[in-house]
């Protein structure tokens, strides 16, 4: 399959996946985000971490405000993603659902002081959107490379966890030499498939 190929290839999957997820209730999105949520808090590596970031699920998205808030409240330094003009993520602190503002597309950003596109390397764990991984780690986002280039910047041992409904855990994804794979991936009834242990942290008990 040639790089042609492999774009159109992506884009039939993405309206495939999209158009499922516009179809879900807010009950499901709901039970998702809490099956999640748990699924990440009882790592206490992660629950505990100094600071996590993660994004601010808009949509059929799983639900991660949940997560966002339990971290929140566990005394985690959250930092959600403030979209730039030219596609890049800059980064501010999340203190309550009241320190967020609408931003356009149904999403809400954070207001308060911003860290830059460069924060991501000082980050424990990164939580990303994704409407698809595969097996091997491979992430399908929505075309516009944001979090390709945010995960570039990511530091070396910092996990990226994607999060998917699970019929969208896959076998196999067509993927790009700009695609940055993710560590794992957590689906509402699968809960965490870490895909190799050279990043994953060792949990202490």
């Amino acid at each position: 399959m040639d790089e042609s190929e492999r774009r159109a290839a992506k884009g039939r999957l993405r309206r495939g996946f999209l158009e499922r997820r516009r179809n879900r209730g807010p009950e499901e999105r709901s039970r998702a985000g809490s099956a999640v949520r748990d699924t990440l808090m009882d790592l206490s590596w992660l629950a505990m971490g100094g600071t996590v970031a993660c994004y601010y699920s808009v949509g059929g998205e799983p639900d991660t405000r949940k997560l966002v808030t339990a971290l929140w409240k566990r005394g985690t330094y959250v930092l959600l993603p403030v979209f730039l003009p030219g596609g890049d993520l800059d980064w501010a602190a999340f203190d309550g659902p009241d320190t967020l503002a609408p931003a356009g597309h149904g999403l809400l950003e954070p207001v308060g002081h911003r860290y830059g596109p460069e924060a991501l390397a000082r980050t424990d764990a990164v939580v990303c959107p994704a409407l698809a991984v595969d097996r091997r780690g491979t992430r399908l986002g929505r075309g516009a490379g944001c979090y390709d280039r945010a995960l570039a910047r990511k530091g070396p041992h910092t996990p990226a966890i994607a999060l998917v409904h699970d019929e969208e855990f896959v076998e196999s994804l067509p993927s790009e030499p700009h695609d940055r794979p993710v560590d794992a991936v957590v689906t509402p009834g699968g809960g965490l498939r870490v895909f190799g242990a050279g990043v994953w942290p060792v949990e202490r008990t």
